[in-house]
């Protein structure tokens, strides 16, 4: 077997693929950490479509990504430039980044976070910033052990009326 993590830019034919492995991370990691009845009414079928829309609509700016282990889609990542309400700033974000449960620990992210640090330090963006659940303390040890801290930054992000806490992770890329 090919145990070689190929990390390549999305294509549309990923999507399906994309969304099965977002929404049952969602529903693996979030669990405890928002409620469950927002976690158990996700549809993979509904977010494939939305992945779709947003992948055509996308344009240049944001890149998704997928890595491959045995010509099977084992994880994506999305970044793009740093949101900060409606400003834009020369700093890039991390949007996402989700691996196959039956993957963790294999390497996945770590490829997938490598190429998308590669990608923005090539495109002379500072740093790189991301938002992470406050108490999802794997994927903030995943972060930190990449290069990443906490700035202390937080914002409440909302589910279905519950506040879950975010904090806000930093890596500069130049320099």
């Amino acid at each position: 077997m090919n145990d070689r993590i190929l990390v390549r830019e999305m294509t549309l034919d990923d999507c399906d693929r994309v969304s099965e492995i977002r929404i049952r991370g969602w529903q693996h990691a979030y669990k405890g950490l928002m409620p469950q009845s927002h976690l158990d009414a996700l549809s993979i079928a509904e977010d494939a479509e939305r992945r779709r829309t947003f992948f055509v609509r996308a344009g240049s700016e944001v890149v998704d990504l997928v890595a491959e282990r045995a010509g099977e889609v084992v994880g994506w990542a999305c970044h793009g430039p740093y949101r900060d309400g409606e400003i834009r700033t020369d700093d890039a974000e991390l949007y996402a980044i989700y691996v196959d449960a039956a993957q963790f620990g294999a390497g996945v992210g770590q490829a997938l976070l490598r190429e998308a640090v590669r990608r923005c330090a090539d495109a002379k963006h500072p740093r790189m910033l991301l938002w992470v659940l406050k108490g999802n303390e794997r994927a903030r040890r995943f972060y930190e052990r990449a290069g990443f801290a906490a700035d202390g930054a937080e914002e409440p992000f909302d589910v279905d009326g519950v506040a879950v806490p975010e904090v806000r992770y930093v890596r500069e890329l130049l320099g």
